[in-house]
């Protein structure tokens, strides 16, 4: 990391400094977003750049860039910072505020800051190379509004360290009716029966997009059902294959569930398929 974005100003890491009255500080009051690039590619650039919009407009923060303004500074990014894989992490707050009170001033200039990071190569569609997951499971306790990308992650941090404790890589969860919603940081897929479903978006889903980019790809290039319903706790745990979708991870095997394997507890042809379709057409987005 060396150079960051603060606020206008592309300065070393050391001197990107931040008002300890930021809202984003003192309530989580942010919006953030993750988008990885592999040799000056970007994937789904603009898809991110949208829900990043649509997540300041839930709180009622004005997006201080244009499209065309974002685009150019995630680029500006990837030139000043060296490495062929990076990620480009985007944080939006409400900014500062004189004095520390919950009820927000619609005036304050948001405080914009980005950063790159290196991220592993792109995934590669071999059962032999996956990286295959091991995850726990957990009632979700989060708040009701996960759709939004929002900086207030404490809920997800606590689920992922849940199944860090029990020596695994992730945590699924299920809402009170025992319904699969979305894992501490990822989405979910299951495969039965050559169907590939994924719970419908709501609130207590954020709108991934590489699930979205990888239900438009399965949809228009592969022969597979492919269904957004209601998944129950049962059909998870009987499921022929479980998937782990990320901007960082794409499309992630599942091979263990509380320690139980998933059907034959090895990588699946299904996983091997869609993996290889996204690889093929992700650069479309």
């Amino acid at each position: 990391m060396s150079i960051v974005f603060l606020n206008n100003e592309f300065v070393a890491p050391e001197n990107a400094l931040i008002s300890p009255m930021d809202r984003g500080f003192l309530f989580g009051e942010g919006i953030y977003e993750v988008i990885p690039c592999y040799r000056n590619k970007f994937i789904g650039l603009q898809a991110h750049l949208n829900r990043l919009s649509d997540g300041l407009n839930a709180l009622d923060i004005k997006s201080p860039y244009s499209d065309d303004k974002w685009q150019s500074l995630c680029h500006q990014l990837i030139e000043q910072n060296n490495g062929d894989n990076l990620a480009i992490y985007i944080q939006v707050t409400r900014g500062s505020s004189p004095v520390r009170h919950h009820a927000f001033n619609q005036d304050s200039t948001p405080t914009i800051y980005a950063f790159t990071f290196e991220i592993p190569t792109a995934p590669i569609a071999e059962k032999k190379q996956a990286g295959a997951y091991k995850v726990s499971t957990h009632q979700d306790l989060r708040w009701q509004r996960c759709h939004i990308k929002s900086t207030s992650l404490l809920g997800n941090v606590l689920h992922f360290q849940h199944g860090i404790n029990e020596g695994n890589k992730e945590t699924i969860l299920f809402n009170k009716n025992n319904e699969l919603t979305e894992a501490s940081a990822s989405n979910v897929f299951v495969v039965k029966n050559n169907t590939i479903i994924t719970p419908p978006l709501d609130h207590q889903i954020l709108p991934g997009i590489t699930r979205h980019i990888l239900l438009d790809i399965l949809r228009k290039h592969s022969n597979y059902i492919v269904q957004e319903r209601r998944v129950t706790h049962h059909e998870v745990l009987n499921a022929d294959e479980v998937w782990l979708t990320s901007s960082t991870k794409e499309v992630a095997p599942v091979i263990a569930i509380d320690n139980t394997p998933v059907a034959s507890g090895k990588v699946g042809d299904i996983w091997l398929a869609a993996q290889t379709l996204f690889s093929q057409y992700k650069n479309q987005y």
